[in-house]
């Protein structure tokens, strides 16, 4: 409670950590006033309308997609297990795709779509990897027969209902990922039916949240005065091998019925003639149709089409048919349900196909999915979801009203997360050894590209575990070389990509940070210093500027001082720096110190034209060959945008960041992306005429060959709208309170993904399901103002808006919960709720909402006093606790001021 001096409250708790106590100036103006009469900003000459900007702040209410509206043809959201496949929930609440047989195919559904101008040398066609499901979005791949349907009883009629599209008067999709709710409406009917869907997905919790099921769950409550009898029938067809044994004499499918306590399954498999002939096939392994419970009954053998026969079938406990015929499960259940009631009826459909495909050509990929560790087929898998049903589904659904329980508006609040369902896709691997493995995007560009995935801010946040082993086995094992270069794809391109390796350094430093303990840093240290030091080296003239020509994300070899990597690699060095001080390594961090002094202060002078950061030309090559030289690119800041997401603090100058970042405001984010496409060839189409995004590139200067003297296919990219480098921009322009341009961004993307026009769950850049997507989670980092450090016992909230009544998720190493601050006359509060693991505190740093000085502070702990010193710097405070506290779940801690 006592308030000290500053130089003994640092040297007493011990704080170190970069951009801890970083001035953070308010802007008090209106958001709308301030977009409107920003000095030295363009962001007025978008026009916006200020009603429009008012309303992106608004809670609003969840995205729901209508079929009246003829929303729900596209929607296609991930609900299998992380890295197990991907199974898509329809809008209409039907599964479709099933790619959980390991084909590994380029694109959810490999196609190539006829285009109206050239793409990147391809002429007029867009392959999967150029945007055809973003032209052209797919729908209704249904390579098995599966379903579920409602019969009912009611007033002497019996009336049947297939859980699809056709047979109701209206259907209702909420878009909040992990968990969808679908509603069925008939006004005919006095029934509520609502399904929720979602496979079991609990933050921290990788191993639960990689099981190869999907959990179909369906609420009926009769609303009228009568009683009804209702059943729900659902059906599977065994798919075992469905695509390499097709004729007669291959083998028998078999369906198997099961009666367990917690259970009733129908269990598929496939009897080969010649088991040999199919030890490697993808499409190897069992399936199972599961009823969560005892009140049902199973058939092995279900009749389709479907009809009133369907749900009274004969059925025995085991059929078996040629592998040239078909042979589908079923499960029905029955229920009288009175007036004013609710019955719930829970369904699984698991899988297990060991053999991951030989597209992924890595010696772990050999040994199968990481499932396997704990599951020896599909009917295994059933018996542990009903076994820990309660325990799985309550941890999911706790997560998704954490996760949407926000003062932050439900479309922000879905666009910044739904990306993370790209692990639930085969964009996403994990084989049985614990290495992850991922393409850029479905089946296309192998090899956990580093200069892609350093972008993804989600999984670090949300499985922290998963990044800091493939830190550890692959970047800091596989891949790290002698000299400390890191192989950009692991096996596959066996260099280095600067960018990359410069994003993986920085990654290190969350995934220390995001970590219980100093295990994770002190066990690579040496490996993470050397990889550091590579980084260093690559500045030849020893200004503090990288400029070795090496591959970048952009797919070229540049050559001369590029500030986008330049600033990169001064954050990667920095971070380096701070883990060297916390490895009481002084020599080294010294070292980083100096080279990070003398490139900002060069990136700053050197590499700004007086508007944005630019790329130095090399001193003899000059522009022969490509670059973006004095272009306005997108990524010109990006390290100061890493900076923001690990409390690196400040990279570059502040007034120099910000005229960037509003020169890509003005120049490069265009409300109607047409016109400039127009001027323009060899762009892929991830936005088209009539959408807004934020291009690549632009060239304000007019100059004559702004991309380089050679033309090269790769120009073509300086045109797009990618979204993933417009994610990493909006995440950068809210840590610097630009938060109007930053909601208005996202929901740029947004808008361009709904569901009217193609798959909201799906961003697109080379194929389906990209990776780099996940910086979307950033922006929500940078909106909450959150710093977290685990070894440290640290956090830090200062959100950007709606800073007297605020509420948001957060995660840390062991634990997750809900923020929340408030101020009313003359108090603020601020209250941390542990809903899942345990969180230990020592340091908190927080936000005055005004700047009067802070008399007494108090902190509690389940009703109990904890003695605490803090330190206000201007409208920061930072409070120590004297001892380390460990909340668990279902605990508070509340700090008023």
């Amino acid at each position: 409670m006592k308030n000290i001096k500053r130089r003994d409250f640092l040297r007493n708790t011990g704080i170190v950590t970069a951009g801890v106590l970083v001035s953070r100036v308010p802007l008090f103006a209106s958001p709308v006033t301030r977009l409107m009469l920003a000095k030295g900003s363009q962001a007025f000459d978008k026009k916006l309308d200020p009603e429009w900007v008012r309303s992106l702040y608004k809670r609003g209410a969840v995205t729901s997609y209508l079929k009246s509206k003829n929303e729900l043809q596209y929607i296609g959201m991930p609900v299998g297990g992380i890295n197990c496949g991907t199974v898509y929930l329809g809008g209409d609440g039907r599964l479709w795709l099933w790619d959980i047989f390991n084909k590994n195919q380029e694109g959810i559904e490999p196609k190539v779509v006829e285009w109206n101008s050239d793409v990147q040398g391809m002429g007029t066609k867009v392959r999967s990897r150029d945007g055809a499901c973003y032209i052209q979005p797919s729908k209704d791949i249904r390579p098995l027969e599966q379903g579920f349907a409602i019969k009912v009883k009611y007033r002497g009629n019996t009336i049947i209902k297939r859980i699809h599209q056709d047979d109701w008067d209206e259907i209702k999709f909420e878009a909040t990922y992990p968990v969808a709710i679908v509603h069925y409406i008939d006004t005919k009917l006095p029934l509520e039916i609502k399904l929720t869907a979602f496979s079991p997905f609990i933050p921290l919790d990788e191993d639960n949240s990689n099981i190869p099921v999907t959990i179909q769950s369906f609420e009926i409550k009769n609303t009228g005065t009568e009683t009804i009898e209702v059943e729900i029938a659902g059906w599977l067809e065994n798919a075992i091998n469905k695509f390499s044994a097709t004729a007669n004499g291959d083998g028998k499918r078999i369906n198997t019925m099961v009666n367990k306590t917690d259970h009733v399954s129908v269990f598929a498999t496939f009897k080969p003639e010649d088991e040999a002939k199919y030890v490697e096939a993808g499409d190897t392994g069992s399936m199972c149709l599961s009823f969560i419970g005892k009140n049902a009954t199973g058939i092995s053998s279900f009749s389709l089409p479907f009809s009133a026969a369907s749900f009274n079938p004969k059925t025995t406990n085991e059929v078996a048919v040629n592998a040239d015929e078909k042979l589908i499960a079923g499960i029905v259940s029955t229920q009288k349900l009175l007036p004013g009631k609710t019955i719930k009826k829970d369904f699984a459909i698991s899988w297990h196909f060991p053999n991951v495909g030989k597209r992924i050509n890595v010696p772990d990929a050999r040994t199968g999915h990481y499932y396997l560790n704990k599951f020896s087929d599909a009917l295994a898998v059933a018996d542990y979801v009903a076994g820990r049903f309660s325990y799985l589904s309550s941890q999911t659904a706790l997560w998704k009203k954490t996760w949407y329980d926000s003062s932050m508006p439900h479309w922000f609040m879905e666009r910044t997360f739904s990306n993370i369902s790209a692990l639930a896709t085969t964009t996403s691997h994990r084989f049985k050894t614990g290495r992850s493995w991922a393409w850029e995007g479905v089946g296309a560009c192998e090899g956990n590209c580093t200069h892609v995935w350093q972008y993804a801010q989600a999984i670090g946040r949300i499985f922290p575990g998963i990044e800091r082993d493939n830190r550890q086995r692959v970047d800091l094992g596989i891949s790290l070389q002698a000299d400390g270069g890191i192989w950009f794809r692991g096996e596959y391109d066996k260099e280095p990509a600067i960018d990359g390796q410069a994003g993986r350094v920085l990654g290190c430093l969350r995934e220390h940070q995001m970590s219980a303990d100093n295990t994770f840093l002190k066990n690579n240290w040496t490996k993470i210093k050397r990889a550091t030091q590579f980084v260093i080296n690559q500045d030849k003239n020893g200004d503090g500027m990288t400029d070795t020509p090496m591959e970048n994300t952009l797919d070229a070899v540049w050559d001369g001082e590029i500030a986008w990597i330049v600033g990169l690699c001064i954050a990667a060095v920095k971070a380096g720096a701070v883990m060297a001080e916390e490895m009481n390594d002084t020599t080294f961090a010294d070292s980083c110190k100096e080279y990070v002094a003398k490139g900002t202060k060069n990136m700053d002078e050197l590499l700004f034209n007086g508007e944005y950061y630019i790329h130095r030309p090399d001193a003899v090559k000059g522009r022969k060959g490509i670059g973006s030289y004095n272009t306005c690119h997108i990524d010109q800041v990006l390290g100061q945008s890493w900076a923001w997401q690990v409390g690196l603090g400040r990279i570059n100058d502040k007034e120099k960041t910000l005229s960037a970042l509003r020169s890509l405001w003005q120049y490069n984010f265009m409300q109607d992306v047409g016109p400039f496409e127009k001027q323009h060839t060899g762009w892929r189409p991830y936005a088209l005429p009539g959408e807004s995004g934020m291009v690549m590139n632009t060239n304000p200067k007019n100059e004559p060959h702004p991309y380089g003297e050679s033309a090269t296919w790769q120009m073509g990219y300086f045109y797009e709208c990618m979204t993933g480098f417009e994610h990493q921009v909006a995440s950068h322009l809210m840590a610097e309170e630009m938060t109007d341009e930053a909601l208005v961004l996202t929901r740029a993307i947004h808008d361009r993904y709904h569901a009217f026009k193609r798959n909201p769950f799906n961003e697109i850049e080379c194929s389906d399901h990209y990776g780099r997507a996940m910086a979307s989670y950033g922006t929500f980092i940078t909106a909450c103002g959150f710093e977290y450090h685990g070894p440290k016992g640290f956090i830090r909230f200062a959100p950007k808006w709606d800073k007297e009544n605020f509420k948001t998720p957060f995660t840390t190493a062991q634990g997750w919960g809900t923020y929340s601050q408030t101020k009313t006359a003359g108090k603020q509060e601020h209250l941390f709720e542990l809903k899942y693991g345990s969180l230990q505190l020592q340091k908190i740093s927080l936000e005055k909402v005004d700047e009067q000085k802070v008399n007494d502070i108090l902190v509690t702990m389940n009703g109990q006093k904890i003695p605490v010193d803090f330190l206000q710097t201007g409208t920061t405070i930072l409070v120590a606790l004297v001892q380390p506290i460990n909340i668990q779940t279902n605990e508070s801690l509340i700090v008023s001021i």
